[in-house]
Formats: C-alpha cells, sequence, structure tokens
C-alpha cells in the first residue's frame, strides 16, 4: 500500500531548550551540540545543507561538509568554478543548515561568506586522500558533461599521470568561511511546540538572545 505522506508524524520528547540555560556565544553552544552530537556516533556529523541564492533571489541548495569551526565561522571547501561557487561570487550569503535527527536538534546558520586564505586551502587539499586531489582536477563540477564513461576516463588519465607526483591544489579549489550574523538552534519538543532560541549579531559585536514561537 502507498503512504500517506500527510501521515507522516513522530513526537519529539528527547531534550528541552531554554535561553537561560545556552552560552551567551553561540559558536561555544554550537560546539557544545557539536560535541554531543560526535559522541552520539550520528551518520555524517559534519553533514549540513547549504543554500546560496543568485543576485535575482533564485535560490539553490546542497549538502557539503563542514571541516572546521571557530569564533571566526564555518568551513567547507568546494570547486570556485561550481553553481554554488558562481553564486557565492555575485551574492557572498549563504545559510547552512543542520539537522542531527537523532538528538532531534536542528542549527541554522546565517552569515557572510569569504574565501579562506590560500594557505588554508593548501593545507586542507594536502591532507586529502590522493583520489580526492585527483577527482578536483578531473571533475568540472556542476558542468554538463557527456556521460559518466567521460569523467571516469578522464579521471583514470589523470591517476596514471599523476602517480608518484607532488598533487598540486587546482587554482580554481579551495574553502569558503561562512561569517555568522544569525544563528538559530531548534531542539524539537512534544505537540510541535518546539524550542527554538536565536543569536542575533548586533553591531558592537555582542550577541542578542531571543526565543521564537515555534
Amino acid at each position: 500500500m502507498s503512504i500517506n505522506i500527510a501521515e507522516i508524524r513522530r513526537e519529539y520528547t528527547y531534550e528541552k531548550l531554554s535561553e537561560k540555560e545556552v552560552d551567551i556565544n553561540p559558536v561555544r553552544q554550537f560546539e557544545k551540540w557539536w560535541d554531543e552530537a560526535i559522541h552520539s556516533k550520528i551518520g555524517e556529523v559534519n553533514a549540513m545543507t547549504l543554500a546560496t541564492a543568485s543576485p535575482d533571489g533564485l535560490p539553490s541548495a546542497r549538502v557539503v561538509l563542514l571541516k572546521e569551526f571557530s569564533e571566526k565561522g564555518f568551513v567547507f571547501f568546494t570547486n570556485y568554478e561550481s553553481y554554488k561557487g558562481q553564486q557565492l561570487a555575485e551574492n557572498p550569503k549563504a545559510c547552512l543548515v543542520f539537522f542531527w535527527k537523532e538528538l532531534e536538534r536542528q542549527v541554522r546558520i546565517t552569515g557572510i561568506v569569504v574565501k579562506v586564505s590560500s594557505k588554508e586551502s593548501e593545507e586542507y587539499y594536502k591532507s586529502r586522500p590522493e583520489a580526492s586531489r585527483i577527482s578536483a582536477w578531473a571533475s568540472p563540477q556542476s558542468r554538463v558533461i557527456e556521460d559518466r564513461k567521460w569523467i571516469d576516463e578522464k579521471f583514470h588519465k589523470l591517476v596514471n599521470q599523476l602517480e608518484g607526483t607532488d598533487i598540486q591544489r587546482p587554482p580554481y579549489w579551495g574553502g569558503y568561511l561562512v561569517k555568522p550574523v544569525v544563528i538559530e538552534f531548534w531542539q524539537g519538543r512534544p505537540s510541535r511546540l518546539h524550542d527554538r532560541i536565536q543569536y542575533t549579531l548586533q553591531d558592537d559585536g555582542k550577541w542578542v538572545i531571543e526565543r521564537l514561537a515555534p
């Protein structure tokens, strides 16, 4: 029998979230939740949805992997010439969303996007497995290609060419830093009365903490 999508639902009862108990700094609050997610052994814990938009407001979203976070912001790496790279070049604003269903939690981060330094991109690129470094050269990310055979043949050709060499980072590949201006922490609660705590960055560098209606 087919499933009625409208009838798919569950009750959230795992935890609660209070504006009186969260850290005054949203990155430290994120770190607390991050540590709990790591210890919960969630698969692909660093997977996050990255939403971007063109200058005329056309949105686009995809899942990427968080590779670092600090007081400066949240870092991921990609091809600068990809569709998301093109959108970020034209409109350097983005939103990140983490959904850790095992903990009934979601974190939404909205911010300004800048490229990380070449040094940071080089260091991360060299830490990647060899096959991943080669794939960065092989794939013209987001562009139309003939078929799967085309990309497989290009990859294997490069494997043969680059075997035993010091594989350099492509000039079009590197990292982005999302500098947060708004961070929302969402904790699932019973009867759809979820806890939502939002941090908003002020001009003086301080964060205002507010509760949002579920």
